[in-house]
């Protein structure tokens, strides 16, 4: 018997003035909260309201029950508040992440995440291959959209973009493209997704319409920092995470492409990059979990 849910039922009812506005407090039917108010009263032994089709009054022994039991929710309230900010979510934590996630944006933060959570030992997993929670203990993967399945329950945590960007010396060799349309007579420098063997394609927003750009793959890679080293030695354009990309061009080692032209009107940007967090099941968004998720959204 659930007797805190009853005695919170009781209350409602009390305070509320009736078993309608109660059931409508607790989104409940009245006939649930009714047959609650019975349960507890056989419990008790004792009549705690009387009812009629018209009103409903604290008996003598109601009265007495509710001046004793009406802080009780409350008090939980408080008690759970305390506990919330008394216990530091402690233990291992296991995270598998895409690899350039994981080196480029993951590591720099975990020094951060254990300032902040002291008690909690973290083991990072660094692959492109889809790992499985249960039987490699990972507690959360970072995942992007590619990657999702349906056995795992995912929530977005941040959009970052894509940039095309290539060597300024690749550029004054090749030209500098100034539409999707021109890729395909470009050395495109092609990322192929390890699990499927897929090439992530190349999408844009162009003037509010999308364009898939027709590739003509001068190099191919599993490895985005492989790809990136590529252009970086002017073997042609790359389509980069940004957290890949902007370090690079702030040393003027890229330059950055396809962007919008207020000038010539046109409206033009890659569809981004979603990053999700994903556990195997909702037990599994303990303490630990969360702790890391509202880490990585805030520090991102």
């Amino acid at each position: 018997m659930d007797l805190l849910g009853l005695i919170g039922t009781f209350i409602r009812v009390v305070e509320n003035g009736s078993i309608a506005a109660a059931a409508r407090a607790k989104g409940m039917s009245p006939a649930a909260v009714s047959q609650s108010l019975s349960r507890l009263e056989a419990h008790l032994g004792v009549r705690l309201l009387s009812r009629t089709t018209r009103s409903m009054i604290l008996t003598e022994s109601g009265q007495r029950y509710f001046e004793k039991v009406r802080h009780i929710p409350h008090d939980i309230d408080l008690a759970s508040e305390a506990a919330a900010r008394e216990s530091k979510p402690q233990g291992p934590l296991c995270i598998a992440t895409t690899a350039a996630f994981g080196r480029h944006v993951l590591a720099p933060l975990m020094p951060a995440f254990k300032a902040a959570y002291p008690g909690i030992v973290t083991e990072l997993i660094s692959t492109d291959r889809n790992v499985d929670h249960r039987l490699e203990g990972v507690d959360v993967s970072i995942r992007i959209e590619a990657q999702l399945s349906d056995q795992l329950i995912a929530r977005k945590i941040v959009s970052l973009p894509f940039i095309f960007c290539a060597a300024p010396a690749y550029l004054a060799r090749a030209g500098i493209p100034q539409h999707p349309d021109e890729l395909s007579r470009h050395a495109c420098l092609v990322f192929r997704y390890p699990t499927d063997g897929r090439f992530l394609p190349w999408t844009f927003m162009v003037n509010g319409q999308p364009v898939s750009a027709r590739l003509n793959p001068a190099f191919i890679s599993d490895d985005i920092d492989i790809i990136a080293r590529i252009a970086v030695n002017g073997g042609g354009v790359a389509r980069l995470a940004s957290f890949v990309a902007r370090p690079l061009i702030e040393q003027g080692l890229l330059v950055p492409l396809l962007q919008s032209d207020p000038t010539d009107g046109i409206d033009m940007a890659s569809l981004p990059m979603d990053i999700y967090a994903c556990v195997n099941e909702r037990s599994a968004l303990n303490s630990k979990v969360r702790a890391f998720i509202q880490f990585l959204e805030e520090s991102i």
